[in-house]
């Protein structure tokens, strides 16, 4: 079994650098040039890749137009028409989209590239998204993180394990949420009476820092 804290072991990670310049019609993502040997998800819609398919949600991406221009022209539970983030950076460093954690075929062999653990809705601040049902929280995608070492270590031995890990790439999108499904949901937003938004940007950082310590 695999000791180290979920959320510590983003401090032993190779961290991905992501820069996302959005104009009108293009997206540009820079990604180091080193290749990982797994690759870690967690985060929002930005980045879900099918997770909510498996909740009772309302956050879902499973029916048309999604997916229209994905290879099988299907809907996948990515919030896009085509291919999201996670995938394109996968393409980047040579490596198979990594797939989402709740899925069934993320078994054996699979593991080792890693897992996605995003979900739809999902913000810095365990109030945020709560329209939506049934989401996964940054805390619970965490724990779901903790699992995966576990299953992982059964399979390859906790040493091989941790060096796995440590040698990963992660990739965190959160933040957008907590604005506009929590403090922009006005009159009904306990978050816009209770701050005013400088102080609500400072108190998100707060929060975000202890979700990474």
């Amino acid at each position: 079994m695999v000791e180290d804290n979920p959320a510590r072991v983003f401090g032993s990670s190779m961290f991905l650098c992501l820069l996302v310049l959005i104009t009108w019609n293009n997206i540009v993502v820079v990604v180091p040039q080193a290749e990982a040997r797994a690759f870690f998800v967690f985060g929002d819609s930005l980045v879900d890749n099918g997770n909510n398919n498996y909740l009772f949600t309302t956050a879902r991406a499973d029916s048309y137009p999604y997916g229209i221009d994905y290879p099988t022209h299907r809907a996948t539970g990515r919030f896009s028409n085509g291919l999201n983030i996670p995938d394109i950076i996968s393409e980047k460093i040579g490596s198979e989209p990594t797939l989402p954690y709740l899925s069934r075929e993320l078994d054996g062999e699979r593991l080792l590239v890693g897992a996605n653990f995003a979900s739809a809705g999902i913000g810095i601040l365990n109030d945020t998204g709560i329209q939506f049902i049934n989401i996964i929280r940054i805390s619970r995608q965490l724990q779901y993180f903790e699992q995966y070492q576990q299953r992982v270590s059964a399979l390859i031995g906790p040493e091989q394990t941790q060096r796995l890990v440590n040698q990963a790439l992660v990739l965190i999108t959160l933040g957008g949420n907590d604005f506009v499904n929590n403090y922009y949901l006005v009159p009904f937003s306990a978050r816009s009476r209770q701050f005013a938004l400088p102080n609500y940007v400072v108190y998100l950082i707060s929060e975000y820092r202890k979700i990474c310590e």
